[in-house]
């Protein structure tokens, strides 16, 4: 009766579930601790994440995305349809499913361009505070086989740093003559407002380059590396010379195609304990690649013997054979002999700010070391003559003056050690001139503009004027008199700019010099700037100098890797805004 009236009760359902969860625990316990079966989702059930909105395209999140994958194809000189490899997709949805990737054409027409005009305004901001900028130009062909040049900018900041920048890649269809290459940089002045920056100019020694910085009325100097390099291959054409690289390339070239020479080579190496170095075979542009060829050649030279000696190559290459005895002691000495101008071609490309002041010491030094010896063989008397002859030639008149210049504001070189007194003490007087008229030319900038002073009176009319003092004319009569003999306190003597710059040239002199291992020249003149206030400002006008275009050849380098025939869809405009940002952004 009792189970009956407890099937036939109500429970109150509605409002909540208290109720009916109460009545199965008293009633039907064993029900409510059976595992309950789980719900199967239906796949084509809309869930939260794929119900999350895109991003807006003008949203923060969207923007600092899309200039990450701008600086990411412009410093990887990556192409623009990166953006649609299936590969890069994948990772950015990844990264943020919201980010809706932007099409090739808008990275092309709006989101490269955006940063450049961006960046471009920061770079001309930053030169315009520079005292003087110097220019490296050269120029280059694409594997299109689209001429192109490029102009590099480089000045000393307020941190007493060497900034550089690139400044444009321009296609150049014309004629590569002296009298176009002028009218470009003219332009690019122009452009980047330099005219007024006294601006110097290093390329190469080709003549167009020559021509095209007088006609722009530029001060010119020649790169250092490639003066080394012209002077390095007029010995390296000595006839003497140019046999036994012949026969040292040959070998150096069999091994390198002979898949059978090279696995000799290797056991030859590990059996007589060698370095597993392959042979290096040099480039006709590069001439210290002949070097390194020669160095190799002897490096290897037991192992290359042994292995051309061997049974599995005599079999099938006769033609290549071990060199003599007398080759050997020729190599050697070839190698002895070019080993200064290896150094010094190290030297320029390897330093990281390698000014034009390291050009007139290494210069004097490289002639003095190619002087002849009465122990020398024939081949190393004609080597250094070959040199000798070739480095005599370069750097004369105005350009070797500026030189010293240079050199006498480097506190490495200052001594000037390969001067004659007489030239030396010519150099100083020149820097202290410098500095006065540097200097002058400073506090006449400073001056405050005239009438102002009038125009900021004339702002406060409405502030009552007080009266002029009554003069006495008893005691302004003996001022007049007497003033200039007596006066109310002791006749402060300033000294001229003339005598401020002698008296720091003093100093300078007598200073220690810089150890070639302390430190850079710009960091002595950081910590020195406020001991030598007129020195400093001209240290920057002429520290700023390269001695070398290598460290924009690195540049030119580069290009070739974005513009090559299967991307010749690139304009020229857009390969400028590439190099312009892969050199210019900041990581």
């Amino acid at each position: 009766m009792q189970s009956a009236s407890i099937a036939r009760l109500s429970i109150r359902y509605t409002g909540n579930t208290t109720n009916l969860r109460a009545h199965l625990q008293r009633h039907h316990a064993d029900k409510l601790a059976s595992p309950q079966p789980k719900k199967t989702r239906d796949p084509t059930q809309t869930t939260l994440d794929n119900t999350t909105s895109k991003l807006p395209s003008n949203s923060v999140r969207a923007q600092k995305i899309t200039e990450s994958v701008v600086h990411y194809i412009c410093k990887g000189l990556c192409p623009y349809s990166v953006v649609e490899n299936t590969g890069f997709r994948f990772m950015i949805n990844t990264l943020d499913p919201r980010y809706v990737i932007p099409t090739r054409s808008y990275m092309t027409d709006k989101a490269v361009p955006r940063m450049y005009d961006k960046v471009k305004d920061n770079v001309k901001s930053a030169l315009s505070s520079a005292p003087r900028v110097a220019l490296t130009c050269d120029g280059w062909t694409s594997r299109a086989t689209e001429a192109f040049v490029t102009i590099t900018c480089h000045y000393v900041n307020e941190e007493w740093e060497l900034m550089s920048h690139v400044l444009q890649t321009r296609a150049m269809h014309e004629s590569h003559t002296g009298s176009n290459i002028a009218e470009l940089l003219k332009a690019a002045l122009e452009e980047w407002d330099l005219v007024s920056k006294d601006p110097a100019i290093v390329t190469d020694n080709a003549a167009n380059m020559s021509v095209a910085a007088e006609l722009a009325g530029m001060l010119h100097f020649r790169c250092f590396a490639h003066t080394l390099n012209l002077a390095s291959q007029r010995a390296l054409k000595l006839p003497a010379v140019a046999r036994l690289l012949g026969r040292v390339r040959r070998i150096s070239t069999f091994f390198k195609r002979s898949t059978t020479a090279s696995h000799v080579l290797r056991q030859k190496q590990k059996l007589l304990e060698l370095p597993e170095h392959k042979l290096i075979t040099d480039v006709v542009t590069r001439w210290n690649s002949a070097h390194d060829m020669l160095e190799r050649f002897l490096e290897q030279q037991p192992a290359v013997s042994a292995a051309l000696l061997s049974n599995e190559l005599r079999k099938t290459e006769k033609e290549v054979c071990t060199l003599c005895e007398s080759d050997i002691t020729s190599a050697e000495e070839i190698v002895d002999a070019m080993k200064p101008m290896k150094i010094a071609t190290l030297v320029m490309s390897k330093e990281s700010s390698p000014t034009l002041s390291v050009v007139a010491p290494l210069h004097a030094q490289l002639i003095q070391d190619f002087q002849e010896s009465r122990a020398d063989s024939e081949i190393v008397k004609e080597i250094k003559a070959a040199i000798c002859q070739d480095l005599s030639k370069r750097y004369m008149d105005q350009q070797k003056e500026t030189m010293y210049v240079c050199s006498a504001l480097d506190p490495r070189f200052k001594a000037l050690p390969f001067l004659p007194d007489d030239e030396r003490e010519e150099i100083y007087l020149r820097i202290t001139a410098e500095a006065r008229r540097i200097q002058e030319l400073f506090q006449e900038e400073a001056e405050v503009i005239p009438g102002e002073e009038d125009n900021h009176v004339e702002d406060k009319d409405d502030i009552p004027a007080s009266p002029p003092p009554k003069k006495k004319k008893d005691l302004c009569c003996l001022a007049d008199l007497l003033g200039s003999t007596y006066s109310a306190g002791p006749k402060v003597r300033h000294r001229t700019t003339q005598a401020q710059a002698e008296e720091e040239m003093s100093r300078y002199k007598e200073a220690p010099p810089l150890s070639l291992a302390e430190g850079s020249p710009l960091s002595w003149w950081k910590e020195h700037e406020n001991e030598y206030p007129l020195m400093s400002r001209l240290a920057k006008v002429y520290l700023c100098i390269p001695g070398t275009s290598v460290s924009s050849e690195r540049v030119f380098s580069k290009a070739g890797d974005i513009v090559t025939a299967q991307r010749s869809v690139l304009s020229s405009k857009h390969v400028d805004q590439l190099l312009f940002l892969n050199k210019n952004l900041k990581s």
